[in-house]
C-alpha cells in the first residue's frame, strides 16, 4: 500500500496527508499550562518615558520661540523709539548750529557786523581792509528779524541771554497793584454787539 501511495505521490506532486499529522493536530490534555511570557515592563516604561520627554521637549521649544518673538516685538519697539530719539538729537544739534542761532547769539552778546570788514593777514600780522570800527548797529538783525525764520529753534533760548530767544524777549504782562493781571473784564451779559439802525 505505501507503494501506491509513493507512487500517487510522485505522479500528482502532492504529499498524501500523514497520520502521523493528523494525530498530532488533535487536542490533547496537557499536565499543567504552559507558562505565558511575562511582558518587558521596562519597555513599557521607556516608551512612556519617552513620549512625556517628546511632548516636554515640544512644549519647551514652544515657549522659548513665543518668549523669542516677544524679547524681538520689544527690541524693535526700543530700536524704533531710539531712532526717533535719534532724529529729534539730529534736529536740535542742526538747529543749534544754524547761522540765525550762532547770529543772535553774537548780537546778544553786543557783536555787531561791520558793513566794510577788515582782514588780518596770518603771514606778518599786516590788516587789510579800512580797518575802521564798526559803530553803531548792526546792519542784520539777528535777534526779532531774521530774515529766513527757522523752526528748529523759535523756542530755543540764547545761550548769552537765558530769557531770550530768536524771537526777542518775551512779552512781560503788567500787573496791577493788587497782583491781578492786566485782563479785560469778564462778560456777563453775553458778547457786546454793535448797536445798528
Amino acid at each position: 500500500m505505501s507503494t501506491i501511495a509513493n507512487a500517487a505521490t510522485r505522479l500528482t506532486g502532492a504529499a498524501a496527508p500523514d497520520r502521523s499529522d493528523a494525530a498530532r493536530r488533535r487536542l490533547r490534555v496537557v499536565d499543567a499550562p504552559a507558562r505565558r511570557r511575562r511582558p518587558k515592563l521596562f519597555y513599557g516604561v521607556v516608551a512612556v518615558m519617552g513620549a512625556f520627554l517628546i511632548a516636554a521637549a515640544q512644549m519647551s521649544l514652544s515657549i522659548m520661540t513665543t518668549q523669542g518673538t516677544y524679547e524681538i516685538a520689544a527690541l524693535t519697539k526700543q530700536q524704533r523709539d531710539l531712532t526717533y530719539e535719534k532724529q529729534i538729537l539730529y534736529d536740535d544739534v542742526a538747529g543749534l548750529s544754524s547761522p540765525q542761532y550762532l547770529a543772535a547769539n553774537a548780537a546778544a552778546l553786543g557783536m555787531v557786523i561791520n558793513e566794510a570788514p577788515s582782514y588780518l593777514r596770518l603771514s606778518d600780522g599786516a590788516i587789510l581792509g579800512p580797518s575802521e570800527v564798526a559803530m553803531g548797529t548792526s546792519s542784520v538783525d539777528a535777534i526779532g528779524r531774521g530774515s529766513v525764520p527757522n523752526a528748529l529753534i523759535t523756542d530755543t533760548p540764547l545761550v548769552t541771554v537765558p530769557d531770550a530767544t530768536i524771537d526777542g524777549r518775551p512779552v512781560e504782562v503788567a500787573e496791577t497793584h493788587d497782583g491781578v493781571g492786566n485782563t479785560p473784564p469778564p462778560l456777563t451779559d453775553g458778547l457786546p454787539t454793535p448797536s445798528t439802525h
